[in-house]
């Protein structure tokens, strides 16, 4: 039974391995990767030696840990007004609204987003009806890298606030009835009961995000920015994919790829260790 996933793991993950080497050479596809001049690090202090390579790691770092803060926040106060929903069902209309946009590809999201986010979209259209100027929403740089961070916060905060939820309904009811009986209020029922009841979920949640802090959603960013908000938008997978794709500079790109890579595996590990310090989560 374990066959075929064995055969799919060598073919796509560990096989591939072989064309890390492209980082260290002087890449010439007639001669191939294995009669391409060897350069050490050449290519490293070439990429790194350049201020926009910085840019990128700013750039990146910047929108996921807005996406990341936003995002959590988000998806805990929509679970926290959920749960205080007494109707369940209109609880489970409500949650399966929110959870829909989660399943949708960037591609359709991202063609629904530029019909109502661009210059003469049907926002600005609507802005501009209460005399007010349009925005330039996915053509202003300082304002581009927020409509990547709401526009993903506003797809997955649904989904994502599953797990507060379930966290949520573990909290002993009795508590809440004692608290009541003493006069404890709604807001001072959350804040000595429910917070702390789902802080361990919370502390878990912030730790293993630390993983994501490269992964700024490169599908988004690919379907929405434009050469206007390169500036502020561009992201190391969007400048690795036109580098390496469209470009066919390998080595150039294979370099930050592997840079990033390594500062991934890098943040995995730290959040794995920080799950397990803060919040008693172990994976081994």
């Amino acid at each position: 039974m374990l066959i075929p996933s064995v055969i799919v793991l060598i073919l796509f993950h560990f096989y591939p391995l072989w064309g890390v080497s492209l980082a260290f050479v002087d890449y010439n596809k007639f001669r191939g990767l294995g009669g391409s001049d060897f350069v050490g690090f050449e290519v490293f202090a070439e990429v790194f030696g350049s201020a926009h390579t910085w840019q990128l790691i700013r750039n990146t770092v910047m929108i996921a840990v807005g996406q990341i803060v936003v995002g959590q926040v988000a998806a805990l106060l929509f679970a926290l007004m959920l749960y205080e929903v007494a109707s369940r069902k209109f609880r489970r209309v409500v949650q399966t609204l929110a959870t829909f946009p989660h399943f949708l590809s960037w591609v359709i999201v991202g063609g629904v987003l530029i019909q109502m986010l661009q210059t003469t979209g049907y926002l600005n259209d609507f802005i501009e009806s209460i005399g007010l100027p349009r925005i330039g929403f996915l053509s202003s740089p300082e304002i581009f890298p927020w409509t990547i961070i709401l526009s993903d916060v506003w797809k997955g905060f649904g989904f994502a606030s599953v797990l507060y939820l379930a966290a949520l309904m573990r909290v002993n009811p009795e508590l809440y009835e004692a608290a009541a009986v003493d006069g404890a209020g709604r807001l001072a029922r959350l804040r000595h009961i429910t917070l702390p009841g789902i802080a361990p979920i919370v502390v878990l949640l912030a730790c293993l995000s630390m993983g994501s802090v490269l992964n700024a959603g490169m599908e988004q960013i690919l379907v929405l920015y434009n050469p206007l908000v390169y500036e502020t938008g561009d992201i190391i997978d969007t400048w690795v994919y036109r580098k390496g794709i469209l470009e066919s500079q390998y080595s150039v790109a294979t370099a930050v790829g592997l840079f990033k890579a390594l500062v991934g595996f890098t943040l995995i590990m730290v959040s794995y260790w920080a799950a397990a310090r803060f919040a008693k989560y172990n994976i081994w």
